[in-house]
């Protein structure tokens, strides 16, 4: 995915919370713009518990915003798919 993708979402008015979607499975929410820091060649997502994790764009997959309301899967999920 692409850097300006995921700065359009961090910037989107209203806010509204999303996952970021790894190639291996991994999910990493994001419940407010504040928890990740963008640079052109790596995303910083800072967890709750203070934890982070250093991500290269190339391995996100999608940005899926249900996932990070918890709505468990009830109706279609909104993604945004990575080019």
């Amino acid at each position: 995915m692409h850097i300006p993708g995921i700065r359009e979402a961090l910037h989107k008015q209203p806010f509204e919370p999303f996952a970021i979607r790894l190639g291996d499975g991994r999910s990493l929410p994001v419940p407010h713009p504040d928890f990740v820091a963008a640079h052109p060649r790596r995303i910083i997502v800072v967890a709750d518990d203070g934890s982070w994790s250093v991500v290269e764009p190339i391995r996100i997959v999608s940005l899926d915003y249900d996932s990070a309301k918890g709505t468990g899967g009830n109706g279609p999920k909104k993604r945004r798919r990575g080019s």
